[in-house]
């Protein structure tokens, strides 16, 4: 008789968001896994230790780059954190700007994290088609910030400008005549909010096309039903926060539960799962993004009727208008101290924590008075999620590996920090 032995093999990289920067190792017994051991650390940047030599705002498009498919939330919490520190009120309309992108990016990490979990499992249509309408989202981006991903839009106080009144234009060039570009051009003859109006009405039909896709699809369900199942007292138990947390049934988000900014002004529901399986986890996340979608359109219409300031006009915080700095001293006092040596938060320890797509991200800043933090932690969801790896696919197949990983919606810029 062969001797049986158990192997230990190096395992991916698979999930797109673990290229190469996640080390799996997976002892198996034939084709089942007997233990699971994620090696983290390859992506390390040391963003908590880089931010104590840069000023408050300098750190800002560093929250960017952690988790680079939720740019904007990961700005939200830090914001949030120095604003605690400072005392400072967010105008309203700043408020639901934020809101509304906070949204906006749950869509974007939803879209890019169900396209990707498909493609893993097998199907590729699915990721042709979340991308299509990820470039409009990402349109919407650019817009108000003028880069695509690392928006550095959210600043302490409010954010960095209004929404803009017009839409950039597709130009005609050689592999497109001008009755394509026509066609393109045609939800962008208004504003932001005009786009972003057109985008809601037509969402809800796109995540039905999903759903007939994936939903009810045999082989999907083969894939992910009864797979990674987590119960509410390990959920609990682990630290999971966001759909994982939801899909085995706990109703937990930031949003209801210590309402931030005016999530407390819109009506939206929590889905929750019963069986804390892949596909239970794959169900709220879709449900979210129809969620979401009406947080958007609720905040549109708020904005459309409210003008207003979009940040604080203490100038110890935010920078005061071009045209005034132009034109008075003080202002142009301000402006150079702002900008040279940034602004002083006054001294103690704060801890702020939003409902970010994946979860629970949460940033514990320690200011001891100076123009720079003197101690920042951040919580990242995706890291307890991680940690869990070993006892979700203990017993389960390689295949289902795959399935696991895609539905812990990883992105090691969070995890590694």
């Amino acid at each position: 008789m062969a001797e049986i032995r158990n192997y230990t093999i190096n395992f991916g990289p698979q999930h797109p968001s673990a290229h190469g920067v996640l080390r799996l190792v997976l002892e198996l017994d034939g084709e089942v896994v007997e233990r699971a051991d994620p090696h983290i650390g390859l992506l390390h940047r040391g963003t908590e230790k880089l931010a104590e030599t840069r000023t408050w705002v300098q750190s800002v498009p560093y929250m960017d780059r952690l988790d680079y498919v939720s740019m904007m939330c990961n700005e939200h919490a830090y914001c949030m954190a120095i604003e605690r520190l400072l005392g400072v009120e967010v105008p309203l309309r700043a408020q639901y700007i934020r809101v509304m992108f906070d949204e906006i990016t749950r869509v974007l990490n939803h879209l890019l994290n169900i396209g990707t979990h498909a493609l893993d499992i097998g199907a590729m249509t699915m990721v042709l088609y979340t991308f299509r309408e990820r470039e409009d989202l990402m349109d919407a981006y650019e817009a108000v910030s003028g880069a695509r991903m690392h928006a550095a839009y959210y600043r302490p106080g409010g954010v960095y400008r209004d929404l803009p009144d017009r839409m950039p234009q597709y130009q005609a060039n050689k592999f497109k005549n001008a009755k394509a570009i026509k066609d393109l051009n045609a939800n962008r003859q208004g504003s932001l909010l005009d786009f972003l109006e057109d985008f809601t009405n037509r969402f809800p039909r796109y995540c039905d096309e999903y759903e007939t896709l994936l939903t009810d699809n045999r082989i999907w369900k083969q894939r992910t039903v009864g797979i990674g199942v987590v119960s509410p007292e390990q959920a609990l138990g682990w630290g999971f926060t966001g759909p994982m947390l939801r899909g085995s049934g706990i109703a937990w988000d930031l949003r209801k539960k210590q309402p931030y900014e005016v999530y407390d002004k819109v009506d939206f529901d929590i889905p929750v799962g019963k069986n804390g399986d892949c596909y239970d986890r794959y169900l709220c996340r879709m449900e979210e993004m129809r969620q979401s979608n009406r947080i958007i359109r609720q905040c549109i219409d708020w904005l459309r009727k409210n003008p207003g300031p979009v940040i604080t006009d203490n100038h110890k915080v935010a920078p005061p208008a071009r045209e005034n700095m132009k034109a008075n001293m003080e202002e142009l006092i301000h402006h150079f101290k702002l900008f040279t040596e940034g602004m002083h938060v006054p001294k103690g320890e704060v801890y702020a924590a939003i409902e970010h797509p994946k979860g629970e991200f949460g940033v514990y800043a320690v200011s001891d008075g100076a123009n720079k933090p003197y101690r920042l932690k951040l919580r990242a969801p995706g890291f307890a999620h991680l940690a869990a790896m070993d006892e979700l696919t203990r017993g389960h197949m390689i295949a289902d590996v795959v399935a696991i990983i895609g539905t812990m919606d990883v992105v090691f810029g969070e995890i590694d920090r």
